[in-house]
């Protein structure tokens, strides 16, 4: 009872507010640059809003099978690693009808020309460069910034936690809140990035950055075989027994950090410096990420064995996410001149 009291009183009356795409299997980067974050942020704030993006997966996507066996990975991921389901929301985007109207409501207000400068678009329009640079780009790739602006602004998130590479569309957000408000009335609130500078980018297999596109990650919840697998994968550089290694230079030694006390990461620093060999240093960090994943993955099996479960958690999230979301459609239809003839 003291503990519950204890983080009431300690709890922020504020709203936050997360999603994660539904495109593949969550890795280990993921879990040290998102979920685990998000979940440990969940227990200082009042309002927790996370989500399953899977409009989102739709926009690079177009693998129905994959969207759905993604979305059952994620959710039993997040599940299986601690996420709170009394203390937060937690829900599909796609079970929220609200969304996508209010997407089309901000679109009605959103400038162009504030589009044609997301990253997103630019990046895709830089790889054209042939005659045509809208080639291949679709209409949900460039709209992108305004159903990430609904997702937020339908719950009146007051902190996003994302990465960098999406700063911009949190302020692409405000520009869009603010417009809408100045029009219709003040019905948004506008919301603040929080960007944990302590989360940097996990190295994958190769060293470049963990990442789906590099076909270079450790998936999350691997058996224990396969696990020691990926990690013996990992590229090192060729110095042998006896030499000493520089932990700054080790892919495996930032790896292991993240996932580390401070005792435990200057006793591998110790390993590098003394000149263990690769083998007995790939294994160490093997040992340790399997001790720390084996509780979770016994949950994370479990709950994909039983979709029904998870089915009824989604289920419970978007009930309460549409209490919500649903009055204040309502209210926003009324501020633009859809009222009902009663």
């Amino acid at each position: 009872m003291t503990n519950t009291i204890q983080i009431h009183t300690q709890t922020i009356n504020k709203t936050v507010l997360t999603g994660i795409t539904t495109t593949g299997t969550p890795h280990l980067g993921n879990y040290a640059g998102a979920i685990r974050p998000a979940i440990s942020m969940s227990a200082q704030y009042k309002h927790n809003y996370f989500f399953l993006a899977d409009y989102h997966a739709l926009i690079k996507c177009q693998e129905p099978a994959r969207v759905l066996q993604s979305r059952q990975e994620i959710a039993a991921t997040w599940l299986a690693l601690g996420l709170d389901t009394e203390h937060c929301t937690f829900y599909r985007q796609s079970d929220i009808p609200e969304i996508p109207e209010l997407t089309w409501l901000l679109t009605c207000v959103t400038a162009k020309g504030l589009m044609n400068r997301a990253h997103a678009y630019k990046g895709a329009v830089d790889e054209n460069a042939g005659d045509d640079p809208d080639k291949g780009i679709t209409m949900g790739l460039f709209s992108y910034p305004i159903l990430m602006a609904a997702d937020i602004l339908m719950f009146n998130a007051d902190i996003v936690p994302v990465g960098k590479d999406q700063v911009q569309h949190v302020e692409m957000t405000r520009d869009i809140a603010q417009r809408f408000n100045h029009l219709f009335g003040e019905h948004f609130t506008l919301p603040t990035v929080k960007i944990d500078e302590d989360n940097a980018l996990l190295p994958g297999l190769d060293g470049r950055k963990m990442s789906k596109s590099y076909n270079n990650t450790i998936p999350l919840f691997l058996p224990e075989k396969q696990l020691r697998k990926a990690i013996m994968k990992i590229v090192t550089n060729s110095l042998e027994p006896g030499h000493p290694k520089d932990p700054s230079d080790s892919s495996l030694f930032a790896i292991y950090k993240t996932f580390a006390t401070e005792n435990e990461t200057a006793n591998l620093r110790k390993l590098h410096t003394d000149g263990a060999g690769w083998g007995d240093i790939k294994q160490y960090v093997f040992e340790h990420l399997n001790s720390m994943l084996t509780e979770p993955r016994l949950q994370y099996d479990e709950l994909m064995q039983n979709p029904a479960k998870i089915e009824a958690i989604l289920k419970h999230g978007a009930d309460k996410a549409r209490a919500a979301s649903a009055p204040f459609l309502a209210k926003l239809r009324n501020a633009v001149g859809l009222k009902y003839f009663v």
